[in-house]
């Protein structure tokens, strides 16, 4: 999530765009302090610092590629803004890694509901928001996302959970007394 903050948070500042600078500046600060939170309290901490090694390494690669085309900041734009795109897509597509495990057992019971929906909700306000600003960067991932949000919402409607135990809610069966 925090390469997702970063990326966009250095394509606001690029499009000299403030409501995704400011939006990305408080993604990115909170995220970090999450991620010092987990540092602290995770057993495995090698396993931690390698994949936040890799994407340290991912996020001043693109950087530092993209800083070697500042004399043509059109193209600097660009390259940031399909890294953009490339990124939140698979954001928003991370739950349907266990899509395969929901058609076989018949149950949306291991995807999150919450944030399925929230993500819906987010990737529409933001793909509102690139409409008026017409920027086809935050148009192209924000849509595929609605859809992504949209196609894991109605396996819940296909599928329906047995039960919410583990969300903090349950849905069981219960026969009504007469």
């Amino acid at each position: 999530m925090d390469l997702h903050c970063s990326f966009w948070l250095r394509y606001g500042v690029l499009t000299n765009e403030q409501s995704i600078v400011l939006v990305n500046i408080i993604g990115s600060t909170l995220f970090l302090i999450y991620t010092l939170v987990y540092y602290v309290f995770t057993v495995n901490k090698r396993a931690f610092i390698k994949q936040f090694g890799f994407a340290l390494t991912v996020l001043i690669s693109v950087i530092w590629y993209t800083n070697r085309l500042e004399d043509q900041r059109e193209q600097m734009i660009h390259v940031t803004g399909i890294v953009c795109c490339v990124v939140t897509v698979c954001f928003f597509a991370a739950p349907l890694a266990s899509l395969l495990h929901v058609i076989r057992a018949k149950n949306s019971e291991s995807l999150p509901l919450p944030l399925i929906a929230t993500s819906f909700l987010v990737s529409l306000q933001w793909l509102i928001y690139g409409i008026l600003i017409s920027d086809s960067f935050i148009q192209i991932p924000n849509f595929l996302g609605c859809l992504l949000s949209l196609l894991q919402l109605g396996l819940f409607v296909i599928y329906p959970p047995r039960s919410y135990s583990g969300h903090g809610y349950k849905l069981v069966e219960q026969a009504v007394p007469f």
